[in-house]
């Protein structure tokens, strides 16, 4: 399953590339150039490791999950994989350069566990560590700032096959490899995100199958999410120990604005059960210090939660100094007659829900115009999810952390994309991003997903 991206992907490298921050630039001439954002707002635009680098085998690497999951045949489009991509790991140099030329504030980035900790056990690859330390370097001479994540997905296999998130003991070993990348990077590095998207890698990876690792399994995915949650508090700690003294730290969640179809209780109902999945299993922990009641009654019938431990709230529970937010498009849900049907949630086509405890809860497609991938286009969501967040967090800053669409684009001889799909989709969402800023959210800053076209 590919994230948005610029245009559709192949396995080999083209010799030219788009770069959709080139659109993004255009958002900013008139009728837009009235909105100012407030003075140090962060502009920039974002990456993942096994989406751009490529070099799969290379300096040590070994396989992570998505090696694994992209090479089994019938599970990406065209048997795509990341083992070339868009060769970041050998043209870094000149990404680094277009990313000047374009005028970026900020990279968001993530490193490759298995770059760098191969087994996902015992010291660092130094030539991984290398990599990045060359990166960062040049990002800090061209005046940009590196945004570090530390996990965007790619799990070393070596842990999957000892059991993958579902086990307590993957989160001790994120720990360590979050310690590794700070010693390695924490004098250069300020800003580091500790996971990107834990949703993904817990109800698609271990629920629905539709992302690595593949598997089906509703208390898996259960279990992963606490671990997810229990990892990013114990790195938390480990870089809190390491990292500059004005370094900060965050998590990138991608938050469902969840919307009922009809104003009948039972659709209101069927919200609430999502919202508990989607996003209170995380926020909850991570800035209140608790699971939801509701969401252990939903889950009742599944699991117990014994798999939570004694002391792991606290140790979740880690002051941040902003949240990371990812937002794409509105989930608009109603209640079900039982059939389980979850096909419509755009998270993509799989027999077995990624929504454990909510087989009576119906997905439908937002109204109005869509993006190549069938996500709806709707800048308001994204205004009403800064205003909750706002609201129910009102003394946590705000970041974009990605944002975009993904159009079926054509160059033409010259080499130019006409994309004025892409260009009011950025522009609307930077006018909601403005809105609620206006309104009162700490909003402080915007990255554009994605830098580059990937996989």
């Amino acid at each position: 399953m590919t994230r948005p991206s610029s245009s559709s992907l192949t396995n080999s490298r083209t010799p030219e590339r788009t770069y959709v921050v080139t659109a993004a630039q255009q958002t900013v001439s008139a009728p837009d150039a009235a909105r100012t954002f407030p003075r140090g707002f962060l502009w920039g635009s974002a990456t993942a490791s096994y989406q751009i680098e490529g070099a799969a085998a290379e300096d040590g690497r070994t396989p992570s999950i998505w090696d694994t999951y992209a090479r089994t045949p019938g599970r990406v489009r065209n048997g795509d994989t990341g083992d070339i991509a868009t060769d970041h790991y050998h043209r870094w140099r000149e990404d680094v350069a277009l990313m000047a030329e374009l005028g970026l504030g900020a990279y968001r980035f993530s490193l490759a566990w298995p770059r760098i900790q191969p087994t996902g056990r015992g010291p660092a690859v130094q030539k991984g560590l290398d990599f990045y330390r060359r990166l960062v370097d040049d990002l800090l001479d061209k005046g940009i700032q590196p945004v570090a994540t530390l996990y965007h997905w790619d799990l070393p296999q070596e842990l999957e096959d000892a059991g993958g998130w579902p086990e307590r003991a993957t989160a001790e070993r994120f720990a360590e490899y979050a310690a590794l990348a700070a010693d390695a990077l924490g004098d250069r590095v300020k800003t580091w995100t500790t996971l990107n998207e834990p949703w993904c890698s817990s109800f698609l990876g271990y629920g629905s199958g539709v992302h690595a690792p593949g598997r089906t399994e509703p208390v898996a995915a259960l279990r992963a999410a606490h671990h997810l949650n229990l990892g990013h508090g114990l790195a938390v700690q480990a870089l809190r120990d390491r990292i500059r003294a004005d370094g900060q730290c965050s998590v990138t969640l991608n938050i469902h604005h969840v919307r009922p179809l009809t104003a009948s209780d039972a659709d209101a109902d069927a919200v609430r059960r999502i919202d508990a999945l989607a996003n209170r299993v995380f926020t909850g922990p991570m800035l209140r210090g608790a699971y939801p009641e509701d969401l252990y009654k939903d889950t009742a019938a599944l699991t117990d939660w014994s798999f939570v431990q004694d002391g792991d709230l606290e140790r979740i529970h880690q002051p941040l100094d902003f949240l990371g937010v990812n937002y794409y498009s509105p989930t608009v849900v109603s209640a079900a007659d039982g059939s389980g049907t979850h096909t419509s949630d755009g998270h993509g086509d799989s027999p077995h829900s990624p929504w454990p405890g909510a087989d009576r809860v119906a997905f439908h497609q937002p109204p109005g115009d869509t993006t190549a991938m069938g996500w709806a286009v709707d800048p308001t969501g994204l205004y009403d999810l800064l205003r909750r967040l706002s609201s129910d967090f009102p003394r946590l800053p705000l970041v974009i952390t990605e944002n975009g669409a993904a159009f079926d684009d054509y160059a033409d001889p010259s080499g130019n994309v006409n994309d004025p799909a892409r260009i009011a989709y950025v522009r609307g969402h930077l006018a909601a991003v403005h809105r609620a800023i206006v309104d009162g959210s700490d909003v402080r800053g915007y990255f554009l997903w994605s830098l580059l076209d990937n996989f």
